[in-house]
């Protein structure tokens, strides 16, 4: 009896469905080996970083026998090549989101600046100013986000401008611009940001266009009012202790930099991005273009700065002032240590784990000889002339820095005799030399600063000299310099030497190969630069202290794989080098090290900064025992001489060159009879 065809074709088609049911229903079962371990392996690491949060343990020698089976399964490649390079493609993504306060922008804008920044910026390597090389295997890219702020916003922080101004004494000079609190809009700003960041987490930057006001205005910081003796620099931007910044492109326009001659200075003209809506108009998109330039600079300059020096993990931390003073009694006037104190402490620098105190001493100049040769011995001079009636030639002072620095550390034992300092020390002591001196004229170091930062010290100078006028404008009118008043200059030294924090001013550029200046952003709520008096920290540098470490100690262990992998490479591979037992060893370490780096780089982009730091200490244990892995099974390699057969004797090739040879040599011989014609006989 026959079977149709198509009774055969159904029963062929269940049976194909069937197979690949069972195939799939394998592949179900095959597949947790390489996706349910991150599930188990997630659950079990959050436990752990709740009962360990130092990382104390090694997490493989406790994991369950279900998740340590599931991690035993090879990669697809364990070439150290393709392992090297998964180690520096590792990516941190910044997420910004940019939102437009205005009822100027059009609908669209927020669509077209995000296409504009997002050809612009690229991403890169994190950078270090003071350490070669300069940068870091870590690399980051921008994630980023833009949306229309609701119209009240825009009508509510123009509206309290307005009303500021429309309040307020109108300058004496028409040019002069309008101080407003930045306070006015701040409390505004940092509401709409409270309301918005309980989403997700993220960097946010507020572009506002306030129209025109009834006189031109810029945001004073400092409640105190300017005078004619003391200026005050106005600005147009702000960065909170939250992390937002928000920029008025109506305020203004502003300048500010060096009076004579430098880099980095903000200019009046509408060609700077601050300046966008001062000048000749501009279309949509030429002003988007603008603020897209204004917002990657932001992103360099606050959201991604540079190193100034790698900082790597300390649980315990000691800031240690050591004043040298040169009066009858020491003069605390503005030299407050409880404010500086105040203001590192509760700066939220310290990541979980971390403890900081401080410590103050005081010795008086005549009773420490060394403080006065390392003052004398760092003393230098310098001429510069003045136009009085004619020019007059000056001879200045100042102190080498440098050589300051090394007079302090060859004779550290000294100074702490004589500040009766005990020789006792745990964890990262940092000190922080201030030489208060009885002295009647300005003495500054290197010419210019009141405090310079080294790896291993804080230096700081003041004299009886009260002020002194900078080289610097700001709207111009020149800068007063308070060189009495230590506490700023001496924050911002102590960011830089104990947490690897850059001056707002200062970045690495690798297409100059060099450090750039720009002062666009060392305005407002910084420690940094001269245009400010703030004495408190915004998130910028809170942030960067904490990143900075977790980045070093991140760049360390991507090193020291590459290190170990190269080596095992050199070795012969993991499969030579490594036996049965010490290979499955070496799986399974090399999955929960590339689990937790995965887990680090995404908690940093998350900008949890503690749970980045568990993991990055628990992989630890992983990275030191796959050194051990590597380092004992090459100790027992042993060489190995393998003899080889030696080839016959190439008969054929020998005779075949004699007959050639031979047939040479003959007709050479009989060239003659071969070669010469007979001659015709008669």
């Amino acid at each position: 009896m026959g079977i149709s065809p198509a009774l055969s074709l159904s029963s062929n088609g269940g049976t194909l469905i069937w197979l690949l049911f069972v195939a799939a229903s394998f592949s179900v079962i095959l597949a947790p080996s390489a996706a349910s371990p991150v599930l188990g392996l997630e659950s079990f690491l959050s436990d752990r970083s709740r009962l360990d949060p130092q990382a104390t343990n090694d997490t493989l020698l406790i994991l369950p026998s279900s998740i340590k089976k599931s991690i035993s399964v090879a990669p697809a490649s364990l070439d150290a090549a393709s392992l090297v390079q998964y180690l520096h493609d590792l990516k941190l993504s910044v997420p910004v989101h940019v939102k437009l306060v205005g009822a100027s922008f059009s609908p669209a804008a927020h669509d077209i600046l995000r296409q504009f920044v997002s050809a612009a910026v690229s991403g890169g390597k994190f950078q270090t100013i003071g350490y070669r090389p300069h940068h870091i295997a870590v690399s980051h890219e921008l994630r980023l986000d833009a949306s229309t702020a609701a119209p009240h916003i825009a009508s509510e922080i123009s509206g309290a401008v307005r009303s500021h101004i429309d309040s307020s004494t109108a300058p004496l000079h028409r040019s002069a611009l309008q101080p407003v609190p930045y306070s006015v809009v701040d409390a505004i700003v940092q509401k709409d940001f409270q309301k918005d960041s309980n989403s997700a987490p993220a960097f946010y930057i507020y572009l506002l266009d306030l129209g025109i006001q009834s006189r031109p205005y810029a945001y004073s910081y400092d409640p105190k009012d300017s005078s004619p003796g003391f200026s005050k620099c106005l600005g147009s931007v702000w960065t909170g202790k939250d992390r937002y910044v928000w920029i008025d492109l109506a305020a203004g326009p502003v300048d500010y930099g060096p009076a004579l001659s430098g880099e980095g200075v903000l200019p009046r003209g509408e060609f700077h991005p601050l300046a966008s809506l001062h000048g000749r108009p501009k279309s949509d998109k030429a002003l988007l273009a603008d603020l897209a330039s204004l917002v990657f600079s932001a992103y360099k300059a606050l959201l991604v700065p540079s190193l100034r020096i790698p900082i790597f993990f300390e649980a315990e931390l000691s800031v240690r002032f050591i004043h040298v003073y040169g009066s009858d009694a020491p003069d605390s006037s503005g030299l407050d240590w409880k404010a500086i104190e105040k203001t590192i402490t509760e700066g939220g620098t310290l990541l979980a784990g971390q403890s900081l105190k401080f410590e103050t001493y005081r010795v008086k100049f005549s009773d420490c000889p060394i403080c006065s040769f390392a003052v004398t011995r760092s003393t230098n001079f310098y001429t510069s002339r003045f136009l009085f009636e004619n020019y007059t030639l000056i001879v200045s002072e100042y102190l080498d820095s440098k050589r300051l620095h090394q007079v302090l550390v060859d004779s550290a034992d000294d100074i702490r005799s004589s500040a009766r300092i005990a020789d006792e020390e745990i964890g990262r002591v940092l000190p922080v030399y201030v030489f208060d001196l009885d002295y009647d004229k300005l003495l500054l170091l290197d010419r210019y600063h009141q405090a310079v930062a080294f790896r291993d010290m804080v230096i700081a100078v003041r004299t009886r000299s009260a002020q002194t006028v900078s080289d610097y404008t700001c709207n111009g009118r020149h800068m007063i310099t308070q060189t009495r008043n230590l506490e700023r200059p001496v924050v911002g030294s102590v960011l830089q030497s104990m947490w690897g924090v850059s001056p707002t001013h200062l970045s690495w550029s690798p297409q100059h190969n060099h450090t750039v200046v720009d002062y666009t952003w060392s305005i407002g709520q910084t420690p940094f630069g001269p245009f400010s008096d703030s004495l408190s920290l915004s998130f910028v540098q809170k942030d960067a202290a904490r990143r900075n470490v977790l980045l070093t100690s991140l760049n360390y262990t991507i090193m020291s794989a590459t290190d170990v992998l190269q080596s095992m490479a050199a070795h012969g591979g993991d499969k030579k080098l490594l036996k049965q037992n010490r290979h499955m060893e070496f799986v399974q370490r090399w999955n929960l090290l590339k689990y937790k780096l995965d887990k680090t780089v995404s908690a940093m982009s998350h900008l949890d900064y503690d749970k980045a730091l568990y993991y990055l200490r628990s992989s630890d244990h992983d990275l030191y025992a796959i050194h051990s892995l590597v380092y004992q099974a090459s100790q027992e390699l042993e060489a190995s001489l393998v003899c080889f057969k030696d080839p016959p004797f190439p008969w054929g090739t020998v005779l075949t060159s004699g007959l050639i040879m031979f047939a040479f040599f003959y007709a050479y011989s009989k060239r003659d009879n071969l070669f010469t014609s007979k001659r015709k006989q008669f």
